[in-house]
């Protein structure tokens, strides 16, 4: 497994993926003349994290899997050694390792993005087999409930949670401010500040 922010998926979006107009940028707040300070508490192959630098954010990746830390650490010297438009975005996340129920409260974000591994599917079509990687490398995310709620202690102006349209929310955490609801992922938008 290799995380790769210069080639792929992830540079076809830098392209082509409709700018400050993504859900995702949406539901974390940038909008024209607003780009908030992010905390990535779940980077994992950290693609949501470049997407959100290559608009303009400054964020902190945590992550706490010493594997992944290593395939996020390594993707990340490719790319700023690539320089140019690659070394800027690069240049404007900072990776940690560690627990993000740790880490949150000594850091400063005004949005912070959740997205822990989502619970297996009642299809019988299998999740990408990047995806299939990453779990098998940082297994389930039992405390999801547990860093949502911390998460909404320490944001802000807001959390984000990135899970499946379909899926049921998160039992124990309270009810999100708003949706913003794509085809296969939604953003439980919950407003803190």
């Amino acid at each position: 497994m290799r995380v790769d922010f210069v080639k792929g998926s992830v540079a076809h979006r830098l392209r082509f993926g409709g700018g400050r107009g993504q859900d995702l940028a949406k539901a974390m707040g940038l909008r024209a003349g607003k780009t908030p300070m992010i905390i990535d508490a779940t980077a994992g192959l950290g693609r949501d994290s470049f997407l959100l630098a290559s608009l303009g954010a400054q964020v902190t990746l945590i992550e706490r899997s010493e594997e992944m830390h290593m395939l996020l650490a390594q993707g990340m010297e490719r790319a700023e050694r690539e320089g140019g438009h690659f070394g800027e975005i690069i240049g404007r996340m900072t990776l940690l390792k560690g627990d993000a129920q740790d880490l949150i409260p000594e850091l400063y974000g005004e949005a912070i993005l959740i997205d822990p591994m989502h619970p297996e599917r009642k299809k019988s079509a299998l999740v990408r087999q990047d995806l299939r990687q990453v779990r098998a490398i940082v297994g389930t995310d039992d405390d999801a409930a547990d860093l949502v709620r911390l998460a909404i202690k320490h944001a802000r102006q807001r959390v984000v949670l990135k899970w499946p349209a379909k899926a049921d929310p998160i039992e124990g955490v309270q009810k999100c401010t708003h949706q913003i609801r794509g085809k296969t992922t939604r953003y439980d938008v919950f407003m803190t500040g």
